[in-house]
């Protein structure tokens, strides 16, 4: 966790990466705050900017490190609309589908996303992937309830399926899913994984981002599609 006193570790890539986004930043945005350490160094390039804006954090965490850096964090209740949210991914396609969750925020992270006019994800070249789910896992959300029925769903239909200890900031579990040679069709398996009961969401973002912008170890950054479309 980062905390007032401490910085994200080095890393030329993600800071590069956060450091753009940061720049993109207008005064006046209401803006979704994602989580993980790229965002981290996003959010201290957001800080050393001095800009007037205002943010919805998608996890405590993020909360935490916002307020730590003197950002002014609102509630979700507060907004009725996010102009920009900023974000990273486990794995992003070029045509900016997107795996999110390892840090088990997905559901408050999609939540924001579908408030936002628009979603710059965050992120390093060895991200990007031709096919989700496979590398690395699907992260999926689920009342802890139904988690052994959902992973026998899972398992039917082609999933290797963990589960990890502990519960999200929901007070959910989370089922790690990877699927041999990954996924071909990742629309249909977000409305396919949207109808099981139990799943409270997955980390399929369909349609969301509006961009991306990538981090090299060199500095450099490089863009997928473009913010103002």
């Amino acid at each position: 966790m980062v905390t007032e006193a401490s910085h994200p570790p080095p890393d030329a890539a993600k800071r590069a990466a956060g450091a753009a986004a940061a720049a993109v930043v207008e005064d006046g945005m209401v803006l979704g705050l994602g989580s993980g350490s790229t965002v981290a160094h996003f959010l201290h390039a957001l800080a050393d900017r001095d800009v007037d804006v205002s943010g919805v954090a998608t996890s405590v965490d993020t909360a935490n490190q916002a307020e730590a850096l003197g950002l002014q964090v609102r509630s979700v209740e507060e907004v009725a609309r996010v102009d920009l949210v900023i974000d990273g991914a486990d794995e992003l396609t070029p045509d900016l589908m997107l795996t999110k969750g390892g840090g088990a925020a997905l559901l408050r992270e999609k939540v924001v996303a579908q408030m936002a006019a628009r979603m710059l994800v965050i992120a390093t070249p060895d991200k990007v992937v031709a096919r989700l789910a496979h590398t690395f896992a699907l992260p999926i959300e689920v009342v802890t309830f139904a988690v052994a029925p959902v992973r026998r769903s899972l398992e039917a239909r082609g999933y290797e399926v963990s589960a990890r200890d502990g519960q999200t900031d929901n007070g959910n579990s989370i089922l790690d899913a990877r699927f041999p040679g990954g996924l071909v069709a990742p629309a249909d398996e977000d409305r396919w994984l949207s109808g099981i009961a139990g799943i409270a969401e997955h980390g399929l973002f369909i349609d969301l981002a509006t961009a991306a912008v990538l981090g090299s170890p060199d500095g450099s950054i490089s863009w997928i599609g473009h913010l103002d479309d």
